[in-house]
């Protein structure tokens, strides 16, 4: 029977939930059964046998509802594998050096022994909500920085990760 993996993300424009998307696409195809869903939608995660979590970043901290999921699952999330992913960079940062997770996203690694994290350029386009957001967009910060090359093999290293084991998933 096929793993099931939660892609679960906090995205406040929808560029962090599109690279959820294609990280359970990618699981999806190496055999196991995902879904990307946001952060809040999420009730339970007991149905899962592993966890992917991932945010915007915004002023150096996980999208709102990226830290809600973390806290609100903490105790299921200890149980299973978990690996973690931040999109944010508007540059090319995140393809030319591996970026460190921001300090919340860091303290939720140490707690929940989350397995790898790994930061992707982030995207900001015309329509973005937020001040912030609109203010960057005025200054010419704008882009999208998404490498999905990069979060494709990602995906593919924690797919072959999980089925490494057949019937574990740790």
């Amino acid at each position: 029977m096929p793993k099931s993996v939660l892609v679960a993300y906090g995205t406040t424009n929808g560029s962090t939930g599109r690279i959820a998307e294609a990280i359970a696409e990618v699981l999806s195809k190496e055999g196991l059964t995902a879904e990307a869903l946001p952060a809040q939608s999420v009730a339970s995660i007991a149905s899962y046998d592993a966890v992917v979590v991932g945010g915007g970043l915004y002023a150096g901290r996980w999208q709102k509802h990226a830290r809600r999921f973390v806290r609100r699952h903490r105790h299921a999330l200890a149980e299973r594998p978990v690996w973690s992913f931040s999109s944010g960079p508007l540059d090319a940062s995140a393809s030319e050096r591996d970026i460190p997770p921001a300090p919340g996203v860091k303290k939720a690694m140490d707690r929940l022994d989350i397995r790898e994290h790994v930061t992707f350029g982030g995207c900001l386009e015309e329509g973005a909500k937020g001040w912030v957001a609109r203010m960057s967009l005025r200054n010419g910060k704008g882009g999208d920085f998404r490498d999905f090359t990069a979060i494709e093999e990602w995906a593919g290293r924690i797919a072959t990760e999980l089925a490494g084991t057949p019937g574990e998933t740790n």
